[in-house]
């Protein structure tokens, strides 16, 4: 039999579409547990929750990472399940809870945008890999389709601990603003969101939830970045940085002719930048740190410290309105477990959350202020009754005693590194403590007028001196 003349190509087409499907029967045989095991890890102390549909009723359930292998196994493929990206400390999935991050995450609700609504799995796929690199975002590490849109996933080398929270918040809602044009879901953005576990059934399409794309490093593992790369990546903090001089300037033009002129020193170097967010968290942390140091917190003080860790975790953008009771009742049986606190005593942190969100802000002595409270130091200090021993473990509700003690080690470690050498040690060795000039006989004017010779050269050897005579 004669071959055509269209086929020529015919053995490239087969080679690829057999490639293509080697492919896909390779992601196919990724199960719920290797995805999970891309982020979390069996052999760490924690906790991971499950979202489960039980007749139109979700039920959620926490467990130990150590079983996550066997819990995954028994969960029912046939029903809706959602599980935790994050890692807990405790058996709750409150991001007051948080223990640690393994990924950045966006949830794609591809069906509601028109040119997208339609498209097989595998074309959505293509379509969010484009766009990623239109909007210059590294490419993803796993993209997963959920029964109806896609779960981008960036996977992180390690883990980053729940102080790095607020940067994490900023990643996050640096993805969603650039993917929101293909559907990335705002409410989708929090360090205890869940999201879709894969091989399970979306009930609302029929489609089970599967891995369709995986980005390989050099390797042949799923790729895995560097968070600091990562949020130096997506952060536009050089914009922000010109901004920043921008004010500068105009500052500066504003004080050229008044009659003294702060200068401003030099930021050292290991000190980040000024966050209102992340000075929120810390305070958050040194409000719970400082109860464990007190081994508890009284009764008569619960409701202070319910108050004030509320009030840090919504100025850190951590949580919002909407889920500030839910915290709070995770912060309360923190505090104690079997104390229930009223929620109206926090109806006015409420009316403060909802101003804050809204974009709202307080006017006093000239300056403005975001509606929840931004207090000082020292009035924490004052509030809590906070000793000079417990703020040395603390770290940013300190004193202005503490915190000069502070800078000042600081420029200590920063001078022993530039080579310089303690006072002890510079006058130990000093010239006018071990006074070379009296082992040489000689005053001191002498001995600097000499050129400071030492003994050798004052008293050189009787057999150099016999030559010299004879010569």
């Amino acid at each position: 039999m004669q071959r055509g003349p269209d086929e020529g190509p015919m053995p490239q087409l087969h080679v690829r579409t057999t490639c293509v499907q080697y492919q896909c029967s390779q992601l196919a045989l990724f199960s719920s547990q290797d995805e999970a095991q891309m982020y979390h890890d069996s052999n760490r102390h924690g906790f991971f929750s499950l979202l489960v549909d039980v007749c139109g009723e979700k039920r959620q359930s926490s467990h130990r990472l150590a079983d996550m292998p066997t819990i995954l196994n028994l969960a029912d493929k046939t029903r809706d399940t959602w599980m935790s990206q994050a890692e807990f400390i405790r058996p709750n999935r409150r991001v007051v809870n948080l223990a640690r991050l393994g990924l950045l995450f966006t949830d794609l609700d591809t069906y509601r945008i028109p040119f997208l609504a339609g498209r097989t799995a595998d074309q959505l796929a293509t379509s969010v890999l484009y766009f990623c690199t239109e909007a210059g975002l590294p490419t993803p590490s796993v993209l997963i389709y959920s029964g109806r849109g896609i779960q981008a996933k960036w996977l992180l080398n390690g883990t980053i601990p729940r102080q790095a929270l607020p940067r994490w918040n900023a990643c996050q809602r640096y993805l969603v603003d650039r993917l929101a044009h293909i559907g990335a879901d705002p409410m989708a953005k929090d360090a205890s969101r869940v999201l879709r576990t894969i091989q399970t059934v979306n009930s609302k399409s029929g489609e089970v939830c599967r891995v369709v794309h995986i980005t390989n490093d050099s390797n042949g593992q799923p790729i895995r970045y560097n968070f600091e790369y990562l949020a130096e990546a997506l952060l536009p903090t050089s914009r922000w940085a010109i901004e920043q001089q921008r004010q500068e300037q105009s500052d500066r033009r504003k004080c050229k002719y008044q009659a003294f002129l702060l200068v401003p020193g030099g930021k050292a170097d290991n000190l980040r930048g000024f966050s209102g967010r992340q000075l929120a968290w810390d305070r958050l942390e040194d409000l719970r740190k400082l109860a464990e140091l007190r081994g508890g917190v009284n009764e008569g003080c619960r409701m202070q410290h319910l108050f004030w860790r509320l009030n840090f975790l919504l100025l850190s953008g951590a949580t919002n309105s909407r889920q500030m009771y839910h915290e709070a009742t995770v912060l309360a049986r923190e505090l104690d477990p079997q104390w229930n606190c009223r929620s109206q005593e926090l109806m006015t942190l409420f009316s403060k959350a909802k101003a804050y969100e809204s974009g709202e802000r307080v006017s006093f002595g000239g300056r403005e202020y975001a509606p929840l409270y931004t207090p000082k130091n020292d009035t924490l200090i004052n509030l809590f009754r906070i000793t000079a021993d417990e703020q040395r473990q603390l770290k940013t509700i300190v004193s202005h005693v503490e915190a000069a003690e502070r800078h000042r080690a600081r420029e200590e470690g920063r001078r022993r590194a530039a080579g310089a050498v303690d006072r002890q040690t510079y006058e130990s060795t000093s010239l006018s403590r071990q006074k070379p000039w009296e082992a040489l006989g000689m005053s001191r004017r002498s001995w600097y007028r000499a050129g400071k010779p030492v003994e050798s050269e004052a008293y050189p050897c009787p057999s150099s001196t016999k030559k010299s005579i004879n010569r």
